[in-house]
């Protein structure tokens, strides 16, 4: 076994977390799973979840470690 620092990251849990922009105001984006108004624009385009499916979504695909 090594002592390289480099190994020391949390980086073996790689799930993107790219997220839209926040809306400065309405009218927001639909949620893709309940159709609850989200905190982004609704001109963004690609997937959009409200905060509830947002939490849930993240439960689901967390590292277990």
């Amino acid at each position: 076994m090594s002592d390289d620092s480099d190994d020391s990251d949390d980086s073996y849990c790689l799930v993107d977390a790219a997220r839209p922009p926040k809306a400065d105001g309405p009218p927001y984006a639909e949620c893709v799973q309940c159709r609850e108004p989200t905190e982004y624009p609704e001109s963004y385009k690609g997937i959009t979840l409200c905060p509830v499916c947002e939490w849930q979504e993240a439960q689901r695909t967390a590292c277990s470690g």
